[in-house]
């Protein structure tokens, strides 16, 4: 049943008291001192104490006192011939699981140590309940959390407190198929690379087990590798390293809260698509205006920080209506991802290429005065103007663009304005000759009716 540590300085009660809980099937050792009592308890493995009030040298509630500081799983039984309320009072506040007058029946006593197992058990099973609940509920927050940076920080700490792990990196699957470590928590940042070079050559996308890494670097003798996998997918592995031996339920708990973190990447993969294909236009493919009013936001705070300049070109095709009125819709939308996809030929790939709608494309060319961006805007306007679209399809057609430029901040300091003088330009372009290039003036205002820019042909 239990082991039971007797503590009684009299011999006559030591072996009664014994029999009475043998005869209840379990296994007792007795001691007469407090030294005694400490010292069996240090070998560990005993569920409960049944101690004397009174010892030599000491009292049980010593030993209550011990017992409760250095294995607070144990319960204790107090024992005594004083049948007085205050003892009784301070053992049970103390911590004493029963409280029993002498003389005392076997019966009493085999009761008083059922109920003390039972609340040991109980409270053991709650403890292991309320862990359960917080593993849960740390899978539930890693499942569902859809922002990188802040899955990576809250996985990499739910690990290390979950698992006891001395350290935890996460290597996340890339667009290349390789794994990168992208989170990493109990190592400084910047002194990661021994020990993610350590597993590195260890991490296949067809690994769908654990696995333990040996050779270790320092301090750490330990490194455990859990993959993050859902739908037979590894999206990335969690890394723990220890500096001894893992906790019996470590692996467990790591199990666990890899499968959530590989349901989080899962999540946040197809979230990522589906917030790309939010910002992308349907027919090119580029960007969209929901996706430059992003990007502009973004770019003017980076680059009044950084002091550094960047430049828009508005594009407007010239007579594109003539080639859906002669053509048809289809073949207006087919020459459409043409030019798309000779605009995205002329720039650079950190550049940004935007359908503004229609006929009409955006281009954001990142750090580019503009002078270099009418550089760029001749060679799309020369590029198209020479092109013959939708060869393969037999038509051959020819098509020619009129572009304004605007530049950041010689011309205007906010997007609104900036695509507005861009736009004033190209059409300024329109109202002339066409395909033809036109910078923005510098100072113009937005609002008013006519649209004015200084020509600079190219």
């Amino acid at each position: 049943m239990a082991r039971i540590l007797l503590v009684d300085d009299e011999k006559v009660s030591r072996a009664l008291y014994s029999d009475y809980l043998t005869g209840a099937g379990h296994t007792v050792s007795a001691v007469g001192t407090l030294e005694e009592a400490k010292a069996a308890l240090s070998s560990g493995g005993y569920d409960a104490v049944v101690t004397d009030l009174i010892l030599p040298r000491g009292d049980g509630m010593e030993i209550l006192q011990h017992a409760k500081e250095n294995y607070p799983g144990i319960e204790v039984i107090v024992i005594t011939a004083l049948n007085k309320v205050d003892p009784a009072v301070r053992a049970i506040k103390s911590g004493a699981a029963e409280y029993l007058v002498k003389p005392v029946a076997p019966e009493a006593l085999q009761h008083a140590v059922m109920r003390a197992l039972t609340t040991r058990q109980l409270l053991r099973e709650n403890e292991q309940l309320r862990r359960d609940v917080e593993l849960m509920e740390t899978g539930q927050r890693i499942a569902t959390t859809l922002d990188k940076e802040r899955l990576l920080a809250t996985a990499c700490s739910s690990f290390a407190q979950v698992t006891r792990a001395d350290a935890v990196l996460l290597h996340t699957r890339q667009s290349s198929g390789e794994f990168r470590m992208e989170g990493l928590h109990g190592i400084n940042r910047g002194s990661e690379a021994p020990y993610a070079s350590a597993v590195q050559s260890h991490l296949d996308e067809t690994t769908s087990a654990p696995f333990s890494v040996e050779n270790t670097p320092s301090p750490y003798r330990t490194a455990l590798v859990f993959p993050a996998r859902d739908a037979n997918t590894t999206y990335g592995f969690a890394v723990l390293l220890f500096r001894g031996s893992p906790p019996e339920s470590s692996r467990t708990s790591a199990n666990y809260l890899s499968r959530h973190l590989g349901l989080a990447l899962r999540n946040l993969d197809r979230f990522t698509e589906v917030e790309d294909l939010a910002y992308l236009d349907d027919l090119t493919h580029l960007f969209n205006v929901r996706y430059l009013d992003l990007v502009l936001d973004r770019e003017i705070n980076d680059s009044k920080r950084q002091k550094e300049t960047f430049s828009l070109l508005f594009l407007d095709l010239d007579y594109f209506k003539s080639v859906n009125d002669t053509h048809g819709h289809l073949v207006g939308s087919k020459l459409l991802v043409e030019v798309a996809r000779i605009i995205k030929g002329c720039v650079r790939d950190n550049d940004v290429v935007v359908r503004f709608g229609g006929d009409e494309y955006v281009i954001l060319l990142h750090g580019t005065d503009s002078g270099g961006a009418l550089k760029v805007a001749e060679r799309i306007r020369r590029t198209i103007e020479t092109h013959h679209f939708l060869s393969r399809e037999g038509y051959g057609l020819s098509v020619t663009t009129c572009i304004g430029v605007a530049s950041f901040p010689e011309h205007a300091q906010d997007k609104a304005t900036l695509l507005d003088l861009a736009d004033r330009a190209m059409y300024r372009g329109k109202k002339s000759t066409r395909n033809v290039i036109y910078i923005a003036a510098k100072g113009l205002e937005a609002t008013p009716p006519a649209r004015h820019s200084t020509a600079a042909r190219g």
